[in-house]
């Protein structure tokens, strides 16, 4: 089967061609690290069809298309067959993730008209982790807040996850069954999750994607007690606080000047102040987050880096492995080439807790991959019931 995969994510719309899991051409359209402040967004599917067509792929050689999707719910813990149906289903959903799920919806549109007929096929990002334990996906709230109004962890990034489970296994040499990992995924979205025997056990992006690590334009955790006073007080409206928390604060609202870690790595050497003390945030933060999500593995085999900046911010790596030096993580090099590889490998040495330190790992993310594979299995599934 030759699988079209669309991605549009809260700074890009990545596209792949994938034909029997081999990947036939790439490209990507940028919007920056705000996809939802963009005008136009119409012209990025365009210009990824235009792109295909010049390398000879022509839309009618498409046997299906396959979207990620960020949010499901507790509606959506498999891939699906979209209908007319299944989009009111997912705009329902769209508030709990509103730098994602419209743009999402907005592409399975388009891609529908331009191509009517193909069979479109949604793969969710909360489908990992729908099999959390209770014990994280709980929050510690009244147990009707869970019961009546669906209040839970979902957590995100899950192909991602999935796909960086699949590489390392690869690069370690092991089954993903004898690993205990922690995969950060650091993009214009942030995220980590302990994953031991191929399981999501605890993930830091909560209820939506809000939740967590500093990110780009996302506040992640803060301190709701501060988002309580805000309103009482009538310091700020809720759209506002809304749109602040999702737009204007992570790297962009520390920073005043950009979500992007070169430019502020740029400006901070330069001696720009803010653009250092959010670099500062951003990575204790992170370090922060993985050291928690280490204490819910039995064994801490590897640390796997991947997202745009994981996979690409060298330096901002070496930080975070600097300041887990406490849980056993060794220096690494500022390593910038674009293959996946093992940073820093398993030492031969015990220490003497009597446990291994983990491997550092860098893997590119391969969402497509993992999206076309359910594609394929779906469609055909469906081929050999009918």
């Amino acid at each position: 089967m030759r699988v079209l995969v669309l991605n549009a994510g809260s700074s890009s719309l990545k596209a792949s061609v994938i034909e029997d899991g081999a990947t036939l051409l790439r490209t990507a359209v940028s919007w920056g690290a705000d996809t939802t402040r963009v005008a136009g967004r119409s012209n990025g599917l365009r210009a990824v069809l235009e792109t295909f067509e010049r390398a000879r792929i022509l839309p009618g050689s498409f046997d299906a298309v396959g979207h990620r999707i960020v949010h499901g719910g507790d509606v959506f813990t498999a891939p699906i067959v979209i209908d007319d149906a299944a989009i009111v289903s997912l705009d329902a959903l769209g508030e709990l993730a509103p730098l994602h799920s419209g743009i999402a919806i907005e592409t399975i549109r388009a891609i529908r008209n331009a191509l009517p007929g193909l069979t479109n096929v949604g793969c969710f990002d909360t489908a990992f982790h729908a099999a959390l334990p209770a014990s994280a996906a709980r929050y510690p709230v009244p147990e009707a807040w869970n019961t009546e109004w669906g209040i839970r962890r979902f957590g995100f990034h899950g192909l991602s996850v999935a796909w960086g489970v699949e590489r390392a296994a690869v690069l370690l040499d092991r089954p993903p069954a004898e690993l205990g990992l922690v995969v950060a995924h650091l993009g214009s979205g942030c995220s980590v999750t302990a994953v031991e025997d191929g399981r999501s056990l605890s993930t830091s992006m909560g209820f939506t994607p809000l939740e967590g690590l500093m990110m780009g334009t996302r506040a992640g955790s803060v301190d709701p007690g501060i988002l309580i006073h805000l309103l009482r007080t009538r310091r700020i409206e809720l759209e506002e606080l809304a749109d602040t928390l999702e737009h204007r604060s992570g790297l962009l609202g520390v920073s005043g000047r950009s979500a992007d870690v070169r430019e502020l790595e740029t400006a901070a050497d330069a001696g720009d102040g803010p653009a250092r003390l959010a670099l500062e945030m951003f990575t204790a933060r992170a370090a922060a987050g993985i050291a928690a999500a280490a204490v819910s593995l039995r064994r801490f085999d590897a640390l796997v880096f991947t997202g745009g900046i994981g996979e690409h911010g060298g330096r901002v790596r070496s930080a975070i492995v600097d300041k887990l030096a406490v849980v056993g993580l060794g220096p690494i090099a500022s390593d910038e080439t674009g293959e996946d590889r093992v940073l820093a490998a398993i030492s031969d040495v015990r220490r003497t807790a009597g446990v291994e330190a983990p491997a550092v790992v860098r893997i590119e993310a391969r969402e497509d991959l993992i999206v076309a594979r359910a594609v394929t299995a779906l469609v055909q599934g469906q081929h050999v019931s009918g």
